[in-house]
Parts: C-alpha cells; sequence; structure tokens
C-alpha cells in the first residue's frame, strides 16, 4: 500500500487498515483520528474565519450537545438547507455524532420542495440561513412549528451555547451500520426519494475515492460542488477530513471569486463539473489570473472533450485531471479513471469499479453484453445503498439480487473501462433507432467552435422524433448555419443521430450540481414550436 501523506501521527499508515471503514470505523471515528493527527492545522478556512482541527473537533462535541439536549438521538433525521459554509461541516459532523441520519436539502428548492424532503424524511430539526441569494428560507417553508436553527444568525450562537450546560456525547453508540445520511435524488422522473448510505459504506468509498485522485494533507480544497451533493459533500469535505486537507468552502459558484481565490488562498485542489473548467477557459482574461498553486481536478459527465481535458492541463495548469462515474444510490461513486490514463481515456470514458464495486452491462433480456456494446449499466458491492427511505417497492425494483439498476446506458471495453453513453430515460427514438443525447454531444463538442453542447428529442410528424442540439460558441467564436452544421455532422455519425435543429445560446441551463436542464430545453422548445 502506498503511504498516506495525511496520516502524521506516530503509527506507519503501513499498520493501518487500507479500507476506511476499517481505519475509523464511523465518522465519529473519523473526526477523532483527524483531529489526532493533525491537532493545531487548519482545518476550514471560510473568510476570515480560520478553525483548526482541534476547533473543529470541539465545535463539534459542542454542537452535538446541543442536538442531544434538543432530544435528536441515534436514528432520528436532521435536516441542513443551507449553502457551503463552515458551519454546515460543524452541523453534519454533530448529527454524524449522535448516530442520527443527515438530510441535506438542495438550496436551489422553493418552499414546497423543500417542505416535501423535511416530511417525507421526518426530519426533527432544520438548520438553514436567512438572505441566502435574497431569499428568506424560513419563509418560503411557511412551517413555523418546524424547530429551526440559523446558520449565521444569534439562534445559531445560542444553540451553541445551549450545548455548554449539556451532558457529554458517547460517539461509541455509533455502529458503522447505522444510516449515515438518507440524500434525495433529484426527482427528474417522480417524486425524489431518500437514499439511505450507511458510515462503512461511505467511510470506504471516498477513503478510495480520495486514494485513487492523490488527495493529501498538503492540499488545500476548494468545495465549489454544493454540500448538499454527494460530490461536495462526500467526494468534499468529508474526503478532505479524511486525508488532512484543509476545506475551503465556496457558498456559490462565482467565476470571478474563484479566480480571485486560487491564488489568495493558495488551492491545489478544484474538483467539479465540466461547465466549471470551460467557464474558467472561455475567460478573456484567463491569462491575467494566476493559477499556478492548481494541481488536482476531478469532473464526470457522459460527455467530455478530449480538448478540455488537454486544456485543463495545459492552459489551466492541473498536474492531474481525474474522471469518473457515480450515481447516489451506489454511496456516491462507482468507477474513477487513474491518474496515468491517458487525455483521450479520461475524456471519453469514466474509468474503471473502485475495489470492492463490480460492474457490468446487459441487454433489455438482462443478459450481459459483450465489450464494445452498449446496454444497461448494473452496479454490485458494498457501495450499494441500503434502499430508499420507507419504500421497499421501490427498493425492490432499483436493487435485483443485489445488482443496483442504473438507469444508465453505458459500453464497457476490454479493459474494463465504462464509457456512459446515456441516461435511459433521455434516450429518444429516431424513426425506430435509439438515439442517445450524450453521444450526440460527445461528437458536437468536438467542433472548432463548439464550447458547449447539449441534445433533446423533439416532436416530429415523419420520424415521430429527432434531435435539437443546443450550442454554445467558444469565445471570439459562432456556430455555423444549420446547413453547414448539418453536413458536418453526417461526416461523423449515423444520418439518425444528425440532429434536425440547430440552436444557439450564450449558456446551457443547469442546476446547482452542474447537469444540463433538459426538461428547461423541451420546455422552451414547446414554447417555441
Amino acid at each position: 500500500m502506498t503511504p498516506d501523506p495525511a496520516d502524521s501521527s506516530s503509527v506507519s499508515s503501513q499498520d493501518l487498515p487500507a479500507r476506511g471503514d476499517l481505519r475509523f470505523g464511523t465518522v465519529p471515528g473519523l473526526l477523532a483520528c483527524a483531529v489526532a493527527a493533525h491537532g493545531p492545522r487548519v482545518a476550514i478556512e471560510d473568510g476570515d474565519l480560520h478553525l483548526s482541527f482541534h476547533q473543529l473537533g470541539s465545535l463539534v462535541d459542542l454542537a452535538a450537545r446541543a442536538l442531544a439536549s434538543r432530544g435528536v438521538t441515534r436514528g432520528d433525521r436532521v435536516a441542513i438547507w443551507a449553502p457551503n459554509l463552515w458551519e454546515w461541516v460543524v452541523a453534519g459532523l454533530a448529527i454524524h455524532s449522535l448516530g442520527a441520519a443527515l438530510v441535506p436539502i438542495n438550496t436551489r428548492y422553493k418552499g414546497p420542495e423543500a417542505r416535501f424532503i423535511l416530511e417525507r424524511s421526518g426530519a426533527k430539526l432544520l438548520f438553514t440561513v436567512d438572505g441566502f441569494l435574497g431569499l428568506d428560507f424560513r419563509a418560503m417553508l411557511d412551517w413555523p412549528e418546524l424547530p429551526t436553527v440559523l446558520f449565521r444568525h444569534p439562534s445559531w450562537d445560542d444553540f451553541l451555547q445551549a450545548g455548554d450546560g449539556a451532558p457529554a456525547v458517547d460517539p461509541s453508540v455509533v455502529q458503522p451500520d447505522d444510516v449515515l445520511d438518507v440524500l434525495f435524488t433529484s426527482g427528474t422522473t417522480g417524486r425524489p426519494k431518500g437514499v439511505m448510505c450507511t458510515h462503512a459504506q461511505t467511510l470506504r468509498a471516498f477513503w478510495a475515492w480520495s486514494e485513487v485522485i492523490g488527495l493529501a494533507a498538503t492540499d488545500r480544497y476548494l468545495v465549489v460542488a454544493p454540500f448538499f451533493h454527494a460530490f461536495g459533500y462526500k467526494a468534499g469535505w468529508l474526503a478532505a477530513l479524511m486525508r488532512g486537507a484543509t476545506i475551503l468552502p465556496q457558498a456559490t459558484f462565482d467565476v470571478d471569486a474563484v479566480l480571485e481565490r486560487i491564488p489568495r488562498d493558495r488551492v491545489s485542489v478544484l474538483p467539479g463539473p465540466p461547465a466549471l473548467y470551460q467557464t474558467l477557459l472561455l475567460r478573456d482574461d484567463l491569462a491575467e489570473h494566476d493559477l499556478t498553486t492548481l494541481r488536482l481536478a476531478v469532473t464526470g459527465a457522459a460527455s467530455i472533450p478530449v480538448r478540455l481535458i488537454r486544456d485543463m492541463r495545459d492552459v489551466l495548469g492541473f498536474d492531474t485531471v481525474i474522471t469518473g462515474y457515480g450515481l447516489t444510490e451506489s454511496t456516491g461513486v462507482v468507477t474513477m479513471c487513474r491518474h496515468d490514463d491517458d487525455p483521450e481515456t479520461i475524456a471519453t470514458t469514466s474509468g474503471r469499479a473502485i475495489p470492492g464495486v463490480e460492474v457490468k452491462t446487459v441487454d433489455a433480456e438482462g443478459k450481459s453484453t459483450p465489450p464494445g456494446q452498449a446496454g444497461h449499466v448494473l452496479v454490485r458491492g458494498y457501495s450499494v445503498m441500503v434502499g430508499y427511505l420507507d419504500d421497499p417497492q421501490g427498493t425492490a425494483e432499483t436493487v435485483v439480487d443485489g445488482w443496483l439498476r442504473t438507469g444508465d446506458v453505458g459500453i464497457l471495453d476490454a479493459r474494463g473501462y465504462i464509457r456512459i453513453t446515456d441516461r435511459i430515460k433521455d434516450m429518444f427514438i429516431v424513426g425506430g433507432f435509439n438515439a442517445y443525447p450524450a453521444e450526440i454531444e460527445h461528437t458536437l463538442l468536438t467542433h472548432p467552435s463548439v464550447a458547449d453542447a447539449a441534445c433533446i428529442g423533439v416532436p416530429d410528424r415523419r420520424l415521430g422524433e429527432v434531435g435539437a442540439a443546443f450550442l454554445v460558441p467558444r469565445a471570439g467564436q459562432s456556430i455555423p448555419e444549420a446547413s453547414a452544421m448539418t453536413a458536418w455532422c453526417r461526416e461523423r455519425m449515423a444520418n439518425f443521430k444528425v440532429p434536425r435543429h440547430f440552436v444557439t445560446l450564450s449558456s446551457l441551463p443547469r442546476n446547482a450540481s452542474g447537469k444540463v436542464t433538459r426538461f428547461a430545453l423541451k420546455e422552451g422548445w414547446t414554447a417555441d414550436a
């Protein structure tokens, strides 16, 4: 095993378990190890506030005692509806310390959407904020009876003070198989479902994740991905805590703020969706900004142009760029590229399975498809969720004989590397042929004038459905006329895949996780039709 750069204790990392679940047991166990190993070093920097690992541990203990004094106990659920702030990390770890389950809520949600999750989860208490992006979350929620604590408000200070005289909390009551969190799906195919994962699953998965990417105690990790998402929470501040890296929360993706923070805060790790790096690369003044501290990027999407991976290395200056694939139902991670993979592999695949996890593709009859042939992606292993909250039928339909039915279409190569070609639900049928938007987008992104692309199926009288491509031009360029784009596409893809419509946009609509909101494109198309 490679020596662990995050372990500065007197015990050699070779003497410790290679798996995160065996090394730490539970998230409270992880926190105790981090405090012991990195005590005086800075754990979190958020504005003028710098918290050492010792201080973080003390604040978490205080918050846990305050929660216990409010009646929160093992097995309960507590929600957080707030942007990336240091208080989010403290509250999250305090919830874990009691054996309660964390329920993160999307900051883009409106009141009824958030209330659905709070009611569905049976959350005993809510941590939130007042005034984020000019919004009053409590007013939007319209639920004055729900016990609520506001970050960056006297109620947060009062909450912590209440922990001062409260009895000590015993984190040893928390067990590895206790539910760590309930993360609700995006609800793109219906009502959001609460995905339950345990301490052991999460620790094992993200110890492996952080080892593959090479996250180290010397790193300074700007967490732009939202904490309510597994990418910002588990692959974000929790992974940083595992390795002793400094957590730098970023409340919103403001490109000017990010460019300013990189040199000022000596940012070395900057994961995010491809759109984050594309936005940086499209800046006319990029050369005026100091990016020399950057070393590690982690991203993932079905469509990433090889050019973007090369530009991330050659222009943005990252030493290492890694892509991966995961979903909420798999604890957030399934496959990853490795640091020594070539740019084409990193751009065109999502890597191979992490240790202890199996991936296969099957046809409509459930038979395994051979290398190079598309099929429904199935996942089996320790990382597969415990199940959907209070939904045994949904769980049974999604996890069959131990295999998680991901809803994704993918192609495995002979090396075991997966290329996600699309979501099954995003597929459209052109004259009887299955067309996968991500596959079409991947080709469109190789056009020299195209910076970003999305494709949807739209109604067609003759063929039933055809593709409509929405294209964002590169800086200083324009998208060619439809006839020229059609001719270009016909040279590179089967005719049924060629979009019949081309629309130029200044940017694509995306959710807080960076994913294109195809429904917004479809609604816009319907309105224009």
